[in-house]
């Protein structure tokens, strides 16, 4: 009687040893691999150039899990399929947290400048809405925090603005032509063929 021997790759298998078969020294590599961080397919280069094997990453991967190592658990979507009235809802699945996802980057992290805000040299009046009068300005105050009154300037507005003219000023920001110049643009209306 004769026995077979199979090449594969380069490397030789007796066909007496089931296909398969993880020896103790090659399943001891596996975990040493695996605890060092390697993923499947370069623990299964390491081992098949240390031994002589040709284990696939799949191979690798089938051992590790009945070796009992873990392997990073995968998220799952929710189902989307609502719950009958009076069933259980799905559980939620556990999720792993990836480091360093989401996180804004460096610069975010940084305190800002301070912003040097624009301010008029006007004491506001500080009137209610509803005792506003034709011809006092808009410009609001207040309002910033949860059930504070907005409160107006007061002041007599500047022809053609809403605004006194030191907070029109305000408004157009700096470099911005005052009112109506000759250099503002006309538009005309122009009929589409």
């Amino acid at each position: 009687m004769f026995r077979l021997r199979i090449v594969h790759r380069g490397a030789s298998q007796d066909s007496s040893m089931e296909p398969g078969h993880w020896s103790s020294e090659h399943s001891d590599a596996l975990r040493d691999y695996f605890f060092k961080g390697l993923s499947y397919a370069e623990i299964g280069r390491e081992i098949n150039a240390r031994f002589g094997t040709a284990y696939t990453r799949n191979a690798v991967v089938g051992r590790a899990k009945r070796l009992g190592l873990a392997e990073p658990e995968r998220m799952t979507s929710p189902s989307i399929v609502p719950s009958l009235p009076g069933e259980p809802g799905p559980l939620s699945p556990l999720r792993v947290a990836i480091p360093g996802l989401n996180l804004p980057p460096p610069s975010a992290l940084r305190p800002a400048n301070p912003v040097k805000l624009r301010c008029v040299g006007v004491r506001p009046r500080l009137i209610p809405l509803l005792e506003l009068e034709r011809g006092d300005c808009r410009y609001p105050y207040g309002g910033d925090k949860e059930g504070e009154e907005i409160r107006f300037c007061g002041h007599p507005r500047q022809p053609g603005s809403s605004y006194c003219a030191p907070h029109a000023h305000l408004t157009r920001g700096p470099g911005a032509a005052s009112g109506r110049s000759a250099g503002a643009a006309v538009l005309r209306l122009v009929s589409a063929a």
